[in-house]
């Protein structure tokens, strides 16, 4: 039974908290799925681009000739991602 009082805006709050903790969803090697929509849209996308992009080129020589790049502190963040990511080669079964 609908009563009287109660609200007809039934709409999702997007700014509601959930209660429950979400555990993150860790999908193994083959998860995706192939769509050849996509795979068309993505075919007609590279196509659009130059094969070479000089201003790329560019910016990665000045990089590869910076003694200080990538920093210290950049190493470390990526060694530690590296490290706490888990193995999807491992069999968890």
């Amino acid at each position: 039974m609908i009563h009287s009082t109660s609200s007809s805006d039934r709409t999702a709050r997007t700014d509601a908290v959930s209660l429950v903790p979400q555990k993150p969803v860790v999908r193994g090697p083959g998860a995706d799925r192939f769509s050849a929509e996509q795979s068309a849209a993505l075919h007609a996308a590279l196509a659009a681009q130059p094969e070479i992009r000089p201003e790329v080129v560019a910016r990665g020589k000045e990089l590869a000739a910076d003694p200080s790049y990538p920093s210290t502190a950049i190493l470390r963040k990526v060694g530690e991602a590296l490290l706490k990511s888990p193995d999807l080669t491992q069999d968890e079964s």
